[in-house]
């Protein structure tokens, strides 16, 4: 906090001990609120606490205690994901600001509207957004957005991504992402393993950095820039928020700076994966991921030349110097271990004939370019183990960790302008008032009248040098003006003394704004009213993707039809599908995705004869509400509690498919808080793990890098990514030429049928991926039984298991909170 305070930071975001996006940091506990925010305000600089999880029904009444501490220690917003958390906290308050987090996918003016009706006053948009796309939503809507600007890049939309909570009950929409996008795969296209070489890190992206995009943001209208800085180093948070600090000022002041390389790798040296623009250039899939590592790399210098004398010869790209830290790539095929360690020696060829010596003294970046030797200690690598070829990379510098360390320790380097008034009249106590740029105030005043002067009466100049001694407190001296009559005499000892005493009021104010908190609890009042409902028998309902699916559910029975195709135009035939049969009906499914320009595909979808939508966005929500079209709020739009239900509820939804993000015991918790008929329960699928606007088809399947030159190949191939273990876990295209990767395994909730019935849940549903229609029969048939009581609940997990290679999981629904 202290390094991004000293660097130039307007605000810093940070967590509380749980219910934020950062559960594997230290965080702030709330008895820390009080002092950080003393800490942020003096000095000028805003507290933004991140609320950013989605919020279980039993932890809405600790939540509640938790925003009404925040809201009165000054913090001056809460960043939110939660629908029903920024209810909650616009009932506490309405002067705590909300900001939509990034985890919100909001992508268009439509996903602004919802962060409106919630109370946000800013949203913070999705990192999949091209500039030309932040440009649509800006003029398209009319609140403040943020931008993420710089640090490491999740693969999938924030916010959708269930990956960690599929494989292994860590949710990242709880802040416990196990980071899988950062492990090796291999593409399995149509059974074939393809031969990538030494491409296996498919869906990890090169870290974000747009610090040559300032000016352009700026131009945009975007009202605030956004670092990354999660799990990193106080040297981490000084080195990026200084760069783009200066970025914003130059930009500002009309002369923007171009591209400077050496910024650029004191950045990689903080933390680097590579850089680059991310999204914000378009869509360029054989930019955003490189494939061959995943690690922190640093600064390239270049690669081994050849191996002499216990050195290692490399022509260097970039500065190296003694105690510089050094990794040198592996290469697991050839069976070449990573190895790295400090710089003892650094040789360069003075002569051009390969004679290596000692360089004269250089300055603090090093030997910058040419051929070099660089000598390690025998302890930190081996060198007989390295190989001509490999790369090498800077990964720690020592010197500019100095250097950076001096920016925010030691005395404060930032001040708070503080404007001064003195009043210095003959025969009338010395009055002085101060107001810091931080807004903090304080007067003083003298316990004596002053004396006129026999020799030196006081001049403004005087009282000025007397007042611009602030060093060693967070305070400049900024506006001054003196009022002096009838020559008086004021002693240095005075104005020291009345300095000192207006520094520590100033000093003690927590500069906490007033705000409205409501006395009582409020949750009750905001939770829906359960009744108990006449008993009705459950219903069970198939999520299909091809038309044979739709045909092989309604010849079972199902009359609720879920249709999502990879082909738009399918969807004909899907609603004539389920037309055949009477009394079916059929709801068209969303994408999860929607930018702007794309709700064209909400009419066209409309227009196609079925029953309805099955919403994934907010811009399909006001869509259907704002035209009396039914629909039904899916899994995306994270319901995970009864307030956020209620809202879809409100605002139009026939139902609302429980958040997967729940156990058994929290989903049991939500169905006690819901009325019964509101929710449906996903009992079968093979749970959508990551879902992306990078298309790993066209990157690594094509010769082309977006949709306009790919060829879609996601039309002709049957695609699966193997991970470490041999899963192969398919992948898919949408409309909208997104990628989802699916778990190799589905999840079923079999054995919890009975509870979930006994509890009042009456809406079931069972998704479909590859499934031929034998397999849909089957598995529906199988469901059917164990809801109307002829088949016992155990006995369909073990016949489950054996619909599948891969067996069936109980996934997230046996992990108890």
């Amino acid at each position: 906090m202290v390094a991004a305070i000293e660097n130039g930071a307007d605000a810093v975001y940070f967590g509380l001990q749980g219910h934020n996006a950062r559960a594997r940091a230290a965080n702030f506990a709330l008895d820390d609120l009080d002092g950080a925010m003393t800490l942020l305000h003096r000095r000028g600089v805003k507290g933004y606490v991140t609320l950013n999880t989605l919020a279980f029904p039993s932890e809405l009444a600790d939540l509640e205690r938790a925003i009404r501490r925040v809201a009165e220690a000054g913090v001056d917003a809460a960043i939110v994901q939660d629908v029903g958390l920024a209810r909650l906290i616009r009932a506490i308050t309405p002067d705590l600001e909300i900001h939509a987090s990034t985890q919100m996918s909001i992508t268009s003016a439509e996903g602004v509207r919802l962060a409106r009706e919630l109370g946000c006053t800013r949203v913070i948009l999705a990192r999949e957004l091209s500039l030309r796309e932040i440009a649509k939503v800006r003029a398209e809507s009319d609140l403040p957005v943020e931008v993420f600007v710089h640090g490491a890049l999740c693969v999938a939309y924030s916010g959708q991504c269930l990956t960690s909570e599929a494989l292994g009950g860590r949710s990242a929409n709880r802040g416990e992402c196990a980071q899988a996008c950062r492990m090796p795969y291999e593409i399995v296209c149509d059974g074939e393993l393809q031969d990538l070489g030494k491409t296996k890190f498919l869906l990890s992206p090169q870290d974000l950095s747009a610090h040559d995009l300032v000016p352009a943001l700026i131009e945009l209208g975007v009202a605030s820039l956004k670092i990354e800085g999660r799990l990193k180093a106080p040297e981490y948070v000084a080195n990026i928020t200084r760069h783009y600090r200066e970025a914003i000022d130059q930009a500002v002041s009309g002369q923007p700076r171009a591209a400077d390389p050496d910024a650029v790798r004191e950045m990689e040296l903080s933390f680097s994966r590579g850089f680059s623009h991310g999204f914000l250039d378009g869509n360029d899939h054989k930019v955003l991921v490189r494939g061959d590592y995943a690690k922190k790399r640093g600064v390239y210098v270049g690669e081994i030349t050849s191996l002499a004398n216990g050195r290692v010869c490399l022509n260097l790209s970039a500065p190296v110097k003694p105690g510089d830290g050094i990794v040198f790539d592996g290469d697991e095929q050839a069976g070449v271990e990573e190895q790295g360690g400090r710089v003892y020696e650094v040789f360069r060829d003075a002569s051009g004939r390969g004679r290596f010596a000692a360089p004269a003294p250089v300055g603090p970046e090093g030997l910058a370019a040419g051929p070099a030797q660089l000598g390690f200690g025998r302890r930190d690598l081996d060198v007989r183990l390295l190989r001509p070829g490999q790369r090498a990379w800077k990964t720690d510098d020592p010197e500019l960790t100095r250097r950076l360390r001096r920016t925010f320790e030691g005395p404060p380097r930032r001040k708070a302008a503080l404007d001064v008034r003195i009043r210095a009249h003959a025969g009338e106590p010395l009055q002085i008032s101060a107001v810091a740029s931080s807004g903090a105030r304080a007067e003083m005043a003298s316990e004596m009248p002053l004396d006129p002067a026999t020799n030196r009466p006081a001049t403004a100049d005087d009282l000025r040098a007397q007042f611009d001694r602030l060093g060693g407190t967070i305070y400049e001296l900024g506006d001054f003006a003196a009022s002096i009559e009838g020559g008086p005499l004021v002693p240095r000892s005075l104005l020291n003394d009345l300095r000192r005493r207006l520094v520590e009021s100033l000093d003690a104010q927590t500069l906490i704004p007033a705000r409205a908190i409501a006395e009582g609890p409020v949750l009750d009042g905001l939770r829906p009213t359960v009744i108990a409902a006449p008993p009705e028998p459950p219903v069970l309902s198939a999520l299909c993707r091809t038309v044979e699916q739709i045909e092989a559910a309604t010849a079972r029975g199902v009359r609720t039809i879920y249709a999502e195709f990879q082909d738009i135009k399918q969807y004909g035939a899907a609603v004539g599908a389920a037309r055949k049969v009477d009394g079916t009906a059929i709801y068209l499914a969303t994408t999860r995705i929607q930018k702007p320009g794309e709700a064209n595909l909400f009419r066209y979808l409309e227009k196609q004869g079925a029953d309805g939508l099955l919403v994934r966005n907010p811009a399909g929500l006001f869509h259907c509400a704002d035209r009396g079209v039914p629909f039904v709020v899916d899994f995306s739009l994270n319901a995970a509690n009864e307030l956020a239900v209620d809202y879809f509820m409100g605002r139009g939804a026939q139902r609302v498919a429980a958040s997967y993000d729940l156990s058994f015991e929290q989903l049991d918790d939500l169905i006690r808080a819901t009325p019964a008929g509101w929710l449906e329960v996903v009992i079968h699928q093979q749970i959508p793990m990551f879902h992306m606007e990078h298309c790993v088809f066209c990157a690594f399947l094509s010769p082309g890098n977006n949709a306009t030159n790919c060829g879609r190949p996601c039309d002709s191939h049957d695609v699966k990514l193997r991970d470490r273990v041999g899963m192969e876990h398919p992948l898919k295209a949408d409309v909208g030429c997104r990628n989802t990767l699916y778990n190799a395994v589905p999840q079923t909730a079999a054995e919890f049928l009975p509870r979930l019935i006994a509890r009042g849940v009456r809406h079931f549903r069972v998704e479909f991926l590859d499934d031929d229609p034998g397999a849909v029969g089957r598995i529906l048939s199988l469901y059917r039984g164990a809801m109307d009581g002829t088949r016992n609940a155990k006995d369909l997990w073990r016949e489950l298991k054996a619909t599948n290679q891969y067996g069936v999981t109980r996934g997230q629904l046996s992990i108890l909170a």
